[in-house]
Parts: structure tokens; sequence; C-alpha cells
């Protein structure tokens, strides 16, 4: 008798294709450049993705297009969060007082260059990739993007919503 164990990734819908953007851009001039050169609508989503790191609470901004005619989900990520935390300083026992730090939380960790990322959910196939990558690096104030293989990712978790 063969028994089959399962896995919660039995269960995760990997069906999605990842787009890299690095770019200095907000996020809503991203959107809006993005709808004028791709044909799209992407809109600012209601939720948005929340992770509390080191005492921390850092939000990305999610912008969402549904492809009618595709029958695809397209979002616009933010992969960094720029905050301001205190920090407390002290001299050997005591705590003297606190410090303001910025820091920085990235949504995928493992890409820290990258500024935006694009989560297309469905079917889509190599040759739009193609086509959608080149006219994204069309648009002047964005630096670069390209595909990411989403096999590579350690922390795809949070791009699960």
């Amino acid at each position: 008798m063969q028994i089959h164990a399962l896995e919660i990734d039995d269960f995760l819908d990997a069906d999605y294709t990842l787009i890299s953007i690095h770019s200095g851009l907000e996020d809503y001039k991203l959107a809006y450049l993005l709808n004028r050169e791709l044909g799209m609508l992407f809109r600012k989503s209601e939720t948005s993705i929340e992770i509390k790191e080191n005492g921390q609470e850092a939000v990305f901004s999610v912008y969402g297009y549904k492809d009618e005619r595709q029958s695809n989900q397209w979002y616009l990520i933010a992969n960094k969060f720029q905050g301001v935390s205190e920090q407390p300083i002290s001299n050997g026992l005591f705590q003297i007082t606190n410090e303001t730090v910025n820091t920085t939380t990235y949504l995928v960790p493992e890409k820290k260059k990258m500024d935006f990322l694009i989560k297309i959910e469905g079917d889509f196939d190599s040759f739009r990739l193609h086509k959608t990558i080149n006219s994204i690096n069309k648009i002047k104030q964005i630096i670069t993007s390209y595909s990411i293989d989403t096999t590579t990712l350690k922390s795809k978790d949070f791009l699960i919503f």
C-alpha cells in the first residue's frame, strides 16, 4: 500500500508570473505610467501587505488590475517600505534616551535592489511576458525590468494574498 503525504505546498496556487521593476518613482506615478504604456487600469487596492518585523510595522502598497479578456489578475506591489523607528541608546546598564532611526524593510529581502514587482496571476505565456517587459522598459523613468523565476525566491509566501 502506497502512502502519499500531502504538504502545504500542494495547496498553494503557484500559477503566477513575477516581473521586477527598478525605478525611483513613487508608486502612484509608476501605476500611472504603466496604465498609459500598457493600456491598463491599475487602481490602488483597499488592502495592502502588512509585515511586522523587529517590532516595526511595514506597509507595502498594492495596485490591482483585472484583465477580463486574458483572464489575468495583475498586481503592482512596492518592495520597499521606509519608516522611522525609535531605538534605545544605552550606557552600560541604563537606558539614556531613544534615538530616531530611518529603517528600510523589504517585502522580498533577497531582491533588495528591486523597487517594485508585478505579479500576474493566471496563464501568461513567455511571448506576452517578453512583450510586456519590452513595453515597460520603454518608459524612460524605469531603469530596468525583467522576469523573476519564482522557484528561486525564499520569501514568496508574502506574495500569496
